[in-house]
């Protein structure tokens, strides 16, 4: 009984990565180029939109940049920790 809890556990865990990194940070990007699009209008709007357009971007960056970071950190053998505020390499 406890082995389906845990392909339960592993099967969620994959869905919420799936979720977050294969649908998340394509909608942010979108988001990010719909602010723009809403910073063509005049008044205040506009620096609200571009700001926020910018800042999903820096989002969607440094998802992309963590994730190689990721990939190539595994293939040196190494793993990517978050101990510190700040992401690190670091032995297995």
């Amino acid at each position: 009984m406890h082995n389906l809890g845990f392909a339960l556990d592993g099967a969620w865990r994959v869905l919420l990565a799936g979720l977050l990194l294969g649908a998340g940070l394509p909608i942010l990007f979108t988001l990010g180029i719909r602010s723009l699009a809403w910073s063509a209008a005049s008044g205040p709007a506009r620096q609200v939109g571009r700001a926020t357009g910018y800042a999903l971007f820096g989002v969607v960056v440094v998802g992309v940049l963590l994730g190689i970071a990721f990939i190539v950190a595994s293939g040196f053998g190494m793993r990517l920790s978050f101990e510190h505020l700040y992401p690190t390499v670091v032995p297995k």
